[in-house]
């Protein structure tokens, strides 16, 4: 799984291994995370609920309006896109470092050029799509420690030479030249787990075969999809050398793929020349760089006529135009000055101005989970005796509204999520108890709960623990009579539909005698008072904090984030079962352990799973093509190569 980036809505990468928190913003793809807004205070979601608009549809499966089918004739011209605020692109070299790591500058602008050895995404669906990938499915062999991968022939470079698997090899050893000079220089990367760290060795035996060698047996579903993935091939003939006019270099030796890596990452930390430098104008990918403003981070890029996969009979140019706010980019929406763009959540009403500009509309949730997130170690009150009782996290979700919420606050466009893998997008990996909810929300169930564990419930008051102890019907261990339920949840700010919702729930809560106090703050307040594991001095300042989510990996294990001693593991949480899932999601040759891994955090509740909103996209109606090209731009992709100008 991915942090949400706090530069961007979402990472790419869907992996696990980019070990940054991000916060969500409701009102565009971009997170604006310094704003401080003022909480809405409610009673509860009657009193703040706002209609969905006429045509919309208004429901919790997540979809927002629809692609309607390809139709008419392919034009040439450009396609103009909407760069929303901070996404502009940073770092052009396939091996991205941490702080660069980011939709605006992989999905969106690096994939267009340098496409991933396994392509992940089919419209909304988060699952392979053989036909845009550069190889064929992976063969694994010696207990899944080897795996041999079979790159496809249809694919070469701009220059008119061959993609090959010596390609391939020269992204492994330029990731691993980069890491060992320092980890915060691959965004992807994860000390001791995966690539390169697990390669014991790696050869290109022929131009078609790559041949990988791991130092333990892997769940290959897990390696392929978060460890393959990553493998961007790079033009070794033409990038294999330490400076501009040098020879191309042995870069399997690895003191000469030191001096590539400081030289390619040199010229990738001048943006002043990405659409001069003959370097990046060696491409595999649908597209070439031919303009970039670094001062704005808008760009062009012209078709690739020697791209190999899938296109559009006339594929456009690419303009990518920025935007310093929302407000400007929905303005030249309603304009019809943008070809491409989005809708913030916040102008959902006005979509009939949107359909009366001439555009189309549809929106849809991103693959991953957003959270309230319990701290497992807050002594304060004794919560961290209260919220290890699982009947205590069962109540919790009782009260938590989530169709309310989507009505409410997200104006109908959101989709239900009740843990680490929600219920829409669906994959192979989703288990049975991600698609209804198994707490649904209820006030007297939560009551029902805490009454039948020993606790006097006050509605309206302070409820107490009457029954201390282990027992049948007490309150659990280290929870003393008289105990109180009684805790602060920090809140990043911006956006407002944390606040919303959070505001929501502890007036819910207040009904069974659960006093929540309501703590807003920037998201940079947010994760330094309540996102650091590894510091523990404000372990007892903040019981539960809200700062946005993960996007799920397209195998989607909580690896680093559930388990024990976690990296992401920002509240605590441990549990035996968890880790033996996660474990077994990782090592084992079982396919469907993910799936159990995330069944069992969907029953046992680690944290308040909150809803997702959509990701909403708008494009003129002279703007055709796939309907999955389209689609996928609510998952941070952009496959213009698939799309086409119809007049």
């Amino acid at each position: 799984m991915t942090p949400r980036d706090a530069s961007q809505a979402r990472q790419p990468g869907h992996g696990m291994r980019a070990a940054r928190r991000a916060a969500r913003r409701c009102a565009s793809r971009t997170v604006t995370l310094l704003a401080v807004g003022a909480v809405v205070a409610a009673t509860g979601l009657a009193a703040c609920s706002k209609a969905a608009p006429s045509g919309s549809v208004a429901s919790t499966t997540g979809a927002f309006g629809e692609v309607p089918a390809a139709s008419g004739t392919p034009h040439a011209g450009t396609l103009t896109w909407a760069e929303s605020p901070g996404t502009a692109p940073t770092w052009i070299l396939p091996v991205t470092p941490g702080a660069n790591y980011s939709t605006g500058t992989i999905n969106t602008f690096q994939y267009l050029m340098w496409r991933p050895l396994y392509w992940y995404g089919n419209g909304v669906r988060p699952v392979a799509v053989p036909s845009m990938s550069l190889a064929d499915p992976p063969v694994w062999t010696n207990g899944d420690k080897t795996v041999t991968v079979h790159m496809k022939t249809s694919y070469r470079w701009s220059d008119g030479q061959p993609l090959t698997a010596k390609d391939a090899l020269f992204f492994l050893d330029m990731a691993r030249a980069a890491v060992q000079e320092s980890g915060a220089n691959w965004g992807a990367y994860t000390p001791h787990l995966g690539i390169p760290d697990q390669v014991v060795s790696a050869s290109a035996p022929n131009a078609t075969t790559l041949v990988i060698n791991l130092d333990k047996a892997v769940n290959p579903a897990w390696f392929t999809a978060d460890g393959l993935y990553y493998i961007q091939p790079m033009p070794a003939h033409a990038w294999a050398k330490a400076s501009a006019n040098g020879p191309v270099l042995d870069f399997t030796n690895p003191a000469n793929a030191k001096k590539i890596y400081d030289f390619l990452a040199k010229q990738s930390g001048s943006t002043s020349t990405y659409a001069t430098n003959p370097l990046w104008q060696v491409v595999d990918g649908p597209y070439r760089l031919t303009q970039f403003n670094n001062t704005t981070g808008g760009y062009t890029m012209a078709p690739n006529p020697k791209y190999g996969g899938p296109h559009s009979k006339i594929v456009p140019t690419l303009q990518a135009v920025p935007y310093t706010s929302d407000t400007a980019e929905f303005n030249a929406v309603l304009s019809h000055s943008v070809d491409l763009g989005y809708m913030p959540l916040n102008d959902v009403p006005q979509m009939g101005a949107v359909k009366a500009a001439g555009y189309h509309v549809f929106g849809y949730p991103g693959w991953g989970f957003a959270y309230a997130n319990y701290n497992f170690a807050d002594k304060t009150g004794d919560f961290n005796n209260i919220i290890r009782q699982f009947y205590i996290r069962q109540a919790l979700a009782h009260l938590e509204n989530q169709p309310g919420y989507i009505k409410a606050f997200f104006h109908g466009a959101g989709g239900l999520a009740y843990g680490p893998v929600p219920s829409v997008p669906t994959s192979p990996y989703t288990p049975e108890n991600a698609l209804k909810n198994p707490y649904p929300y209820s006030v007297s169930a939560a009551a029902g709960l805490l009454k039948s564990h020993g606790w006097h419930v006050v509605p309206g008051g302070a409820s107490t623990c009457a029954k201390p102890g282990t027992g049948p019907g007490e309150c659990g261990a280290g929870i003393p009579a008289g105990t109180k339920i009684s805790f602060n949840v920090l809140y990043a700010s911006d956006p407002v539909i944390f606040g919303e919702q959070v505001t929501a729930w502890a007036s819910d809560a207040k009904k069974v005698g659960i006093n929540i106090s309501l703590q807003s703050g920037t998201f940079n307040h947010v994760i330094t008072v309540a996102d650091d594991p590894g510091s523990p001095k404000t372990v007892n300042d903040w019981a539960v904090a809200v700062y946005g989510g993960f996007t799920d990996a397209y195998y989607p294990t909580t690896l680093g984030i559930f388990t024990t001693g976690g990296s992401l593991n920002g509240g605590f949480y441990s549990d035996p079962q968890a880790d033996k899932l996660i474990h077994a999601s990782v090592t084992s040759n079982n396919p469907d352990a993910v799936k159990a891994e995330a069944s069992y955090l969907t029953r046992v509740q680690p944290s308040l799973f909150q809803p997702n909103y959509d990701i909403i996209t708008v494009w003129k109606n002279n703007v055709s093509g796939q309907p999955a090209a389209i689609e996928a731009t609510t998952q941070y992709f952009l496959n213009p190569e698939l799309m086409y100008l119809t007049k």
